[in-house]
């Protein structure tokens, strides 16, 4: 059965200026053949995994394959933001990408590489592979880059080379690059240690990050990536245009909603909410976003209002807004007070209450909202929010971003100043990363990461976070 979205995606969204590179087309067809080759199913990745299994040294072959596990983690938009993570590096390193995703990803996306798939095969039940306890792998096991660094499992000489302490390299090795690594584990961001990965035929990743503008930072990697993205705010655009295509079910679903509630009017506005700590009230959030609506013209009935000025003329246009939220609260009150002027009406397809990690019926209508905001042509999202951050993304669009204390503050009013503004325009259409590392391995020191780079900037909503930007020679 042909993937719907992957051929109709494109007419709902306005021409978009984000072109792909012809290079980045070319490694995107180059990988593809990779995956086709030593994909699963293929004598290669057999071959592959009797030897992962069974222990076998690492032996020189002629088959080129080496693979990179996601290890699928935390909330979908976590896990879209981590997918395209790996999948760059793995373009990088010229590795397979596995999705350890089980039957969500499946029930979620279509197969984005043509003649194969990305689904890791499930290991047997009694099976002793270290493919069958992905998720048990966590910061601090002894497979892991970051303990081994600690314990002695790789050397560091005095000129800052790294080296294998065994005689050969391991025939596997984890990644942990969430939010929570530590020093050893960013070491990962540096050449020599990007050098010694080079050896290990398999890698495991668990990331709940959007790691892309590491990347850019790491020597090794950063002239391939400046050359397939000439356009630096585009990477997720182009890389999450090519990578999710919502499956029939979901697609369906997502155009049937369209269709009936948002098809018919000349700008869509979306809204997306998202509240991190239980004890802030309601009422400040929903004057935060009644603000912002109001302050950047967007509960207005004008053309003139809708673009911010104009040459003072205005005429009547349709207007709809698209609420999405995992309560229903903030719909209802929106709806109430300004429904009735706004003429397409006001929306929300569901309200779950709460997130519920790995429950496919749940992803599925998360996956359906994310695609109605990136549908939408003007987005007010929250700060911190990888669901707003992968709405964003696929939309194209620099959304007006509402600051959010993050989820980990002892109090809702942390990082929260009420002379701020109640939104404030993205720099980009990146998402930002939460968690970089501040090291630089060549220098030896941490380092301002807002200065180091043209196209590199601090997140409007994260103040140690960064996000890729188009350079500006403003600055440089």
């Amino acid at each position: 059965m042909s993937c719907r979205s992957r051929y109709e995606f494109a007419v709902y969204h306005k021409t978009s200026s984000h072109k792909p590179s012809p290079y980045l087309i070319a490694n995107l067809r180059k990988h593809e053949a990779l995956q086709k080759r030593c994909g699963p199913g293929t004598a290669a990745h057999k071959k592959a995994v009797r030897r992962l299994d069974s222990g076998e040294g690492v032996v020189d072959d002629d088959d080129g394959c080496r693979y990179l596990v996601y290890i699928s983690y935390r909330g979908l938009g976590n896990r879209m933001l981590g997918i395209t993570s790996a999948f760059l590096y793995a373009v990088l390193t010229e590795r397979v990408l596995l999705v350890d995703g089980g039957k969500d990803t499946g029930a979620l996306f279509c197969e984005p590489f043509p003649g194969t798939t990305w689904l890791l095969p499930q290991a047997g039940w009694f099976s002793f592979s270290p493919l069958s306890r992905l998720q048990g792998y966590e910061g601090g096991s002894k497979e892991n880059l970051g303990d081994m660094l600690q314990s002695g499992g790789i050397t560091v000489s005095a000129d800052g080379n790294v080296s294998w302490s065994a005689p050969r390299p391991p025939l596997y090795l984890y990644l942990h690059l969430s939010g929570s690594y530590g020093f050893h584990d960013k070491l990962f961001f540096c050449d020599a240690h990007q050098r010694l990965l080079g050896e290990v035929p398999w890698l495991f990743m668990w990331t709940d990050n959007y790691i892309v503008p590491g990347l850019f930072l790491t020597p090794a990697f950063s002239d391939e990536l400046e050359a397939m993205f000439p356009e630096k705010e585009s990477v997720f655009y182009h890389l999450g245009r090519y990578l999710f295509h919502p499956t029939n079910r979901v697609w369906h679903a997502i155009k049937s909603y369209y269709h009936a509630n948002l098809a018919d009017v000349d700008q869509r506005v979306g809204v997306q909410i998202r509240v991190f700590q239980k004890k802030q009230p309601p009422r400040f959030v929903l004057e935060q976003i009644l603000s912002c609506l109001r302050d950047v013209k967007l509960l207005s009935g004008t053309k003139t209002d809708a673009a911010g000025g104009g040459n003072g003329t205005s005429s009547s246009f349709s207007r709809a807004v698209l609420v999405t939220s995992l309560s229903s609260w903030y719909y209802d009150r929106i709806r109430d007070e300004y429904g009735g002027r706004i003429s397409g009406g006001v929306h929300q397809p569901s309200h779950e209450g709460r997130q519920r990690w790995r429950d496919a019926a749940h992803d599925m209508r998360a996956l359906s909202e994310i695609y109605l905001l990136s549908m939408c042509d003007v987005l007010v999202t929250s700060g911190y929010s990888t669901f707003g951050y992968v709405a964003q993304g696929l939309a194209g669009l620099r959304p007006w971003v509402m600051p959010r204390a993050p989820m980990w503050a002892a109090d809702w009013r942390e990082e929260l100043d009420p002379r701020d503004m109640p939104c404030r325009r993205a720099d980009s259409v990146e998402p930002c990363f939460h968690a970089p590392s501040a090291y630089r391995c060549a220098a030896g020191r941490d380092v301002d990461l807002g200065k180091v780079s043209p196209y590199i900037r601090r997140c409007v909503d994260v103040k140690y976070g960064i996000n890729l930007v188009n350079e500006s020679s403003g600055q440089w």
